[in-house]
Formats: C-alpha cells, sequence, structure tokens
C-alpha cells in the first residue's frame, strides 16, 4: 500500500474552474522550472499564469547562504504570496525548500527528478585532477566544499554566489578556475555543453532532492493538490522523502555540510548514501553511512532517512538543533 498522498497520482483531476498563479522566482532557472510546470498543467485543461517575485535570497548576494539565513529565503516571498492568495502554487528546487515547512503550507506534488549530479565546468581543465595544485574553486555550498576537500584538499575554495547565469559569467571573467552547479540547472536551460565532468554519486554525493522539483501549497487546498496529483513522480518522491529525512534528523539546512542520496530499485529497495564533513577542518576525513530497505511509503522512506541520520551521528558526525537554523 502507497500512503494518500502517493495513491491520488492514480486520480483523473478535472480542470479547476479558476486560473492556477504559479509564484515563481525571476531568474531564468525559476522560470523555465515554473513554465515546464504551467505547460503541463495547460496540457490537462487548466488556466495558468505566472507570478515573478524577487526573494531575498536573490537580493544578498555578498555573503554566503549559511549566514544570512539558509536556502529558506528563496521561498519565504512564495509563501507569503500563496498565505495572500496572490498566488495559488509556487515551484522549487527541492533542494532548495527547508525540511520543516510552515503550518499550513505542504508539499503537493514532486515531479520526476532530472539528473541529480554535481558538474564541474571550467574554460580550461576538463576535470577537478586536471586543476593546478591550489587552484581556485567555486562554490558556496557547505556540502560540495567539504566533499571537494576531502578529494583535493590542496584547492583553494571560494564563495560564489548569484543565479546560474551569474556565476558562468563569474567563471568565464577568470574569477575561478573551475566551479561546481548542479547538472539538472545546467541541462534544463540547454547549457548541457558547458558541462566537463559530472560527478558520480560515489564521488561527489548529491545534496537532498538535488534534481527534483517540488510543488508547494495551502495545505487545505485539496482541489490543487488534486490536479497537481498526475504530475508527480512516485519513486522519485519516495527517494526524496529518504533523502530529506537525513537533514531533518540533523536539524539540517545550507548551513550544514550534508550530502544525501538515494537510489530506489525495481524491486522497491531504496538504497541511501549519506556523507558529512566538517568544514574547518579541511583535513577531517568524512564520516559516511549507508543502509537500504525496501519502501513502498513515504513512511518507510522517512524511516530510512532517520536510521541514516542515526548511523552519522554514532560516527561522529555533529547535527545542528533545529530551532537554530531557518532553511
Amino acid at each position: 500500500m502507497i500512503t494518500n498522498r502517493l495513491r491520488i497520482l492514480s486520480s483523473a483531476a478535472r480542470p479547476l474552474p479558476h486560473p492556477i498563479i504559479i509564484a515563481t522566482r525571476e531568474s531564468r532557472l525559476a522560470l523555465w522550472q515554473a513554465e515546464h510546470v504551467q505547460a503541463l498543467l495547460q496540457a490537462r485543461g487548466h488556466t495558468v499564469e505566472l507570478l515573478g517575485m524577487t526573494t531575498k535570497g536573490d537580493q544578498i548576494l555578498d555573503r554566503s547562504l549559511s549566514k544570512v539565513g539558509g536556502k529558506g529565503l528563496f521561498v519565504k516571498e512564495l509563501e507569503v504570496a500563496l498565505e495572500e492568495g496572490r498566488a495559488h502554487i509556487a515551484v522549487h528546487s527541492l533542494k532548495d525548500v527547508p525540511m520543516e515547512l510552515p503550518e499550513g503550507f505542504a508539499l503537493a506534488c514532486v515531479m520526476e527528478r532530472e539528473d541529480p549530479r554535481d558538474a564541474f565546468v571550467s574554460p580550461r581543465y576538463a576535470s577537478l585532477d586536471e586543476l593546478p595544485q591550489g587552484a581556485v574553486v567555486g562554490t558556496s555550498s557547505l556540502r560540495r566544499q567539504v566533499l571537494l576537500q576531502a578529494l583535493r584538499p590542496d584547492l583553494k575554495i571560494e564563495p560564489l554566489r548569484g543565479n546560474l547565469d551569474t556565476r558562468l559569467r563569474k567563471l568565464d571573467e577568470g574569477q575561478y578556475d573551475g566551479i561546481v552547479l548542479a547538472a539538472a540547472g545546467l541541462k534544463r536551460l540547454g547549457l548541457e555543453s558547458r558541462i566537463r565532468l559530472a560527478f558520480e554519486p560515489t564521488t561527489m554525493l548529491p545534496a537532498a532532492g538535488q534534481g527534483a522539483l517540488g510543488i508547494e501549497v495551502r495545505s487545505e487546498r485539496q482541489d490543487l493538490i488534486a490536479a497537481l496529483a498526475p504530475l508527480a513522480h512516485q519513486a522519485t518522491w519516495l527517494t526524496v522523502a529518504a533523502e530529506r529525512a537525513v537533514s531533518r534528523a540533523m536539524g539540517g539546512s545550507c548551513s550544514m555540510p550534508l550530502a544525501a542520496h538515494g537510489t530506489l530499485g525495481a524491486n522497491g529497495t531504496l538504497q541511501l548514501d549519506a556523507a558529512w564533513g566538517d568544514p574547518e577542518d579541511a583535513n577531517a576525513p568524512l564520516v559516511r553511512a549507508q543502509a537500504s530497505a525496501s519502501v513502498a511509503t513515504l513512511a518507510q522512506a522517512e524511516a530510512l532517512g532517520d536510521e541514516i541520520a542515526r548511523r552519522l551521528r554514532a560516527g561522529g558526525a555533529r547535527g545542528v538543533d533545529p530551532a537554530s537554523t531557518a532553511g
């Protein structure tokens, strides 16, 4: 048996009698994601409009997300628009969505995942191994920082903020020898040719939810939840539920150097891997954990994530008090 939220996938939703308004950030990638959902809903007979917005996360570019409130800064204004009725749904990169949604909000749909891997991008070097000693690599992700430190302790990791186009421009201007980005974003914008190397998860473990899109609604809007049900992808939803449970149990946000990635086999077995590193000590070994279980419900997937978090803590990973994190 699957959960009620997944069971609804089989129901055929009729077009709603009013337009569905999507709240979206105005970056090129965010607009692509919103327009992708718009097209899918329109193909099912719905009328769909976009409400473009600039979030605080888009405005604060001179400091790392971990120091200014976390990735929740990218979704707060969108949630306000939903609460005020100016919009009805919000489309997010799931790795940007806080582990705990505010009261009255729900994750109504998780869509089929794009490539979850990290990508190495450089105009001069074909791989991380080709970078010279002390090369400058750009990323503002603590997860990527600790994983890069484990692979190449000699590298100089420098902050890199801004939307995808801004990050590529800074690379092309020579501010970095290479940068690490999500492969999914590059592929969605037709920039796959910029990828010099896609890291295999065994080398560079992705963030929880990376490559997946989630759609947020007010929890009482059962009509919208039903309308979004045909867009959901059960295997992706189960997998990212397990990944996000690891981060939730660790008190995780973008202020935590944590990676979690799952793969769901055809037999229903979910293999879940996670890693935690110390960003203050480049020589500290990564703490890793791995487990698998047969999962058919979100509760089972989340239980596997909780077990992985327990193993990380037992191995020396330091969690964060959830009350002290905003993202």
